[in-house]
């Protein structure tokens, strides 16, 4: 008699290994990724590589080649690792790939968790696994990114460079709205509204004004507000008053840093680029950058793209997997099984192996059900 056959769910994902370690983690990204499909069997990965990085930028002048984001749109999600090299201006590079993507598809909630795992140490003397537990919701469209500004009389000793932050109140409302929302879905219902409206009285006043109208639609949300130079006090010396933090482009890129720093390395940290209208697909990433100085080595954190790769999971729809997937890389840490920048001795692939034959636990052994 045959097994029962049941319909898998199939998922088309863009992978943009990039720059410095971003292949090495995205390798070990797609590695447990496919150990998660195979061992759920409800749904299956398909990848397909796009060879877009510096290299392709000084062979050829461009990251992304004519027709690359029409191509890019066709799949589900865009698993995306590193852009960087040194012999590239980083503002040609961001703008080059990852902005490049973001911003024509309307990525425009970027979401970084940030948590203490199992097994491993904040530098904060008294904060554990537990005590730091946050989400970082950053604008992710506009502010001090928007690409607004340029240079005038350039080499003369009045030579001008303005940056021009724009805030709408559309792109202010929908990302308020979204952390609001994110908020709502958790446990805690805390949400942190950071602005620096003493100084910047436009901008940052009509945060302010949009946040506390946007607050009226949940009254069970509890919210509170501060200003960005305080807000960095806060998170040293009161991580458990913190939950979901909300903030623009510019101050949260620059916050959720100092939280992955607080957590314990940046090479945990995801991010999700979100197109929360499901129009474009959505581009997920670890932030740990190119890092080339231990490009090569076998020593890259695997984590953050473990963390990462499950955000991506969250997004499609596969939350079980997802929970334990990451139950899995928990599992890891608390064994002490962790590369150097957490303290340990071990390099990429260990950590990776390790997280596979974890996975074996944490998924139930498959019964085949006969007719």
């Amino acid at each position: 008699m045959s097994p029962i056959a049941l319909q898998t769910r199939k998922y088309s994902i863009a992978t943009i290994p990039a720059d410095g370690i971003g292949p090495e983690v995205i390798s070990a990204g797609i590695q447990v990724l496919c150990k998660v499909s195979e061992l759920d069997g409800s749904f299956e990965l398909e990848f397909e590589e796009y060879d877009w990085s510096s290299d392709t930028y000084k062979k050829t002048g461009k990251y992304i080649p004519d027709g690359g984001l029409d191509k890019l749109k066709k799949h589900d999600a865009i698993l995306f690792g590193a852009v960087g090299a040194p012999d590239v201006p980083d503002h040609i590079s961001l703008w080059g790939l990852r902005l490049a993507i973001c911003q024509p598809f309307q990525q425009y909630a970027n979401v970084r968790p940030t948590k203490i795992f199992r097994g491993t140490r904040s530098p904060l003397r008294n904060a554990n696994h537990g005590d730091l537990d946050w989400v970082i919701v950053r604008e992710n469209s506009e502010g001090e990114y928007a690409g607004q500004g340029g240079r005038s009389h350039r080499g003369q000793p009045w030579e001008t460079a303005t940056e021009v932050s724009i805030f709408s109140r559309h792109a202010v409302e929908r990302i308020l709205k979204f952390a609001f929302e994110t908020a709502r879905k958790r446990p805690r219902k805390l949400l942190t509204v950071v602005t620096k409206s003493n100084a910047q009285r436009n901008g940052m006043v009509l945060w302010d004004e949009v946040a506390a109208e946007i607050a009226k639609q949940f009254s069970d949300v509890k919210w509170d507000k501060m200003l960005v130079d305080a807000m960095t006090c806060r998170m040293v010396l009161d991580p458990k008053s913190l939950d979901t933090i909300v903030a623009t482009n510019l101050h949260a890129d620059i916050l959720s840093d100092l939280a992955a720093a607080l957590a314990g390395s940046i090479g945990i940290a995801p991010t999700s680029n979100l197109d929360p209208t499901r129009q474009n697909p959505s581009m997920f990433e670890p932030i740990h950058g190119s890092a080339f100085d231990i490009t090569g080595k076998g020593v890259a954190n695997p984590v953050a793209t473990f963390w990462t790769a499950g955000e991506m999971l969250n997004w499609l729809g596969e939350d079980e997997a997802a929970r334990k997937m990451m139950e899995a890389v928990e599992a890891v840490t608390e064994r002490g099984i962790v590369t150097r920048d957490l303290g340990g001795s071990v390099g990429t692939k260990e950590v990776t192996d390790a997280v596979c034959e974890e996975l074996g636990r944490v998924f139930p052994k498959k019964r085949i059900v006969e007719s």
